[in-house]
């Protein structure tokens, strides 16, 4: 399996140039009979769920869950969760607070213990407390999974300041 994390801050250009690179490399995975595997979530997630369509991948949503019954997202997150249901040809549930950021980080965690390679749309920026992609990718290198860094020349997403970086 193959799964992506990101800034979630990327704007809606920087996504629409990730989503065609995505689907480029995943079209790779998809001859050699992978899955693509995400965390329902807007933005990345779903940029990622119609690349992985699009290339021919097998999608694999992954929903909060509480007590083993899927947990409320936000609205923005419900809206996302459904187009990645519709992408998916199977969803798991996994136990973590989709508003708790920590939780988020381990659900990640778990998804990216889970997988062979690790597609990252980074920039070689800190992690912060917004933003935990360079603690995933260091995870990621430190579990010996394969990471590849997918950042379109000239992209750019909101700093934790809210200045463009």
């Amino acid at each position: 399996m193959i799964t992506v994390v990101g800034h979630p801050d990327l704007t809606t250009p920087v996504l629409a140039v990730v989503e065609e690179e995505l689907r480029r490399r995943l079209a790779e995975f998809a001859r050699a009979g992978k899955a693509g595997l995400v965390r329902a979530g807007q933005g990345l997630p779903v940029a990622f769920g119609r690349a992985a369509r699009a290339a021919g991948l097998a999608l694999v949503t992954v929903l909060p869950s509480r007590d083993g019954v899927p947990d409320v997202l936000e609205p923005g997150d419900r809206t996302a969760a459904g187009e990645l249901l519709l992408l998916s040809q199977q969803v798991r549930l996994l136990e973590y607070d989709p508003a708790d950021r920590g939780a988020c980080v381990g659900a990640d965690e778990t998804l990216v213990r889970s997988c062979a390679r690790l597609l990252a749309v980074w920039d070689g920026s800190p992690s912060n407390s917004r933003d935990a992609t360079a603690h995933l990718v260091a995870y990621a290198r430190s579990s010996g999974i394969e990471v590849d860094v997918v950042w379109p020349e000239g992209a750019g997403h909101i700093a934790a300041d809210g200045q463009r970086a």
